[in-house]
């Protein structure tokens, strides 16, 4: 096992080496530069000539590459053309939501999502696994966006049930550690604080987790379906085994292999794809910086949120393929 997750780890490098290359010309060749988005009308050629010598964009590109590759080894991002401050201090401020979001986003796919697939698996063919597909599908087909507004207009603005914007109510005097709201406010001891992080996340997490919820569904009830059928499975019942073991160690155990990859799929495209969510909902993470930073052209900003995305997706695809051996024998004798 070590030494399957270290040839990974070392497989990682040249992967993420070539997206550098890739990346770093491919944000240079956006239409515009940062320099005419920062000045707007005011962008007169001896502006435009000033920004770009100020952050070595007239420079020849080959040289730009290599100097942003020395820092990155470093640690070094570069700053932010927006804020002038460095990318890491911005992300380490922004990302704790952007993260606290997409695990909140999670926990309600894979709670809901896994029990309602194995249900509608179980009762094939019946009104309520009819009724869990259609689900689904609306699930899937419904824009983020859209059912953002929807929740926002009934839950919070007509209902009043639930906070509409932001991560916290802005007259609390809360202490941020970490800047994960619900983990500061336990490991402070501020249930109240961690209470109200909780009550703001409902909402966005709802929303945002929607499409994965119902795709774990999909999944589940089929690849449910399938091993429910299998040869093992029948002989586990002609030999007397009880239905409870026969459940939860022969049909949900090896039903779990492709809902596993598909939740480790999700978790990636949420923490990438929460922008709109966050929007909506006034939620301070990476998404409403990042749109800005696209506006803008602030490449080292967009250059560091998508060397960071592959990092996670890689480091994602790891923690799947790990698991895999903890819920199939086979695949750690392999």
């Amino acid at each position: 096992m070590l030494r399957t997750i270290g040839r990974r780890i070392l497989l990682l490098i040249p992967t993420l080496l070539g997206l550098t290359i890739l990346l770093f010309f491919w944000v240079r060749a956006l239409p515009g530069g940062p320099a005419v988005a920062l000045l707007g009308e005011r962008a007169t050629p001896e502006a435009v000539a000033e920004i770009n010598r100020l952050y070595g964009f007239d420079r020849p590109l080959v040289e730009q590459y290599i100097t942003w590759l020395g820092r990155l080894l470093q640690g070094d991002f570069g700053s932010s053309i927006q804020t002038g401050r460095p990318v890491i201090e911005e992300f380490a401020r922004r990302f704790p939501a952007t993260i606290e979001l997409s695990i909140a986003a999670m926990i309600i796919a894979v709670g809901i999502g896994v029990p309602l697939g194995y249900w509608a698996a179980r009762r094939h063919g019946k009104w309520s696994d009819h009724g869990a597909v259609a689900l689904s599908l609306v699930g899937i087909t419904i824009p983020v966006f859209f059912l953002a507004f929807i929740l926002k207009y009934v839950f919070a603005v007509q209902l009043g049930w639930l906070p509409s914007d932001g991560r916290q109510d802005a007259r609390m005097d809360a202490t941020h550690y970490t800047n994960f709201y619900v983990l500061d406010g336990l490991l402070t001891g501020e249930f109240d604080a961690a209470w109200d992080a909780v009550l703001h996340l409902i909402l966005p997490a709802v929303a945002l987790g929607t499409i994965p919820l119902a795709i774990i569904v999909r999944i589940t009830r089929a690849s449910v379906l399938e091993v429910q059928n299998a040869d093992y499975v029948r002989t586990g019942m002609a030999k007397g085994i009880s239905r409870q073991t026969l459940r939860s160690r022969f049909i949900l155990r090896n039903a779990m292999l492709p809902v596993v990859t598909t939740i480790g799929l999700q978790t990636g495209l949420l923490i990438s794809g929460a922008v709109l969510t966050e929007t909506v909902f006034a939620f301070p993470g990476i998404g409403s910086f990042l749109a800005r930073a696209i506006f803008t052209r602030d490449f080292p900003v967009l250059q560091g949120f998508i060397l960071f995305i592959a990092v996670l997706y890689a480091l994602i695809n790891l923690l799947v393929d790990v698991s895999y051996s903890l819920i199939d024998p086979r695949v750690r004798v392999q």
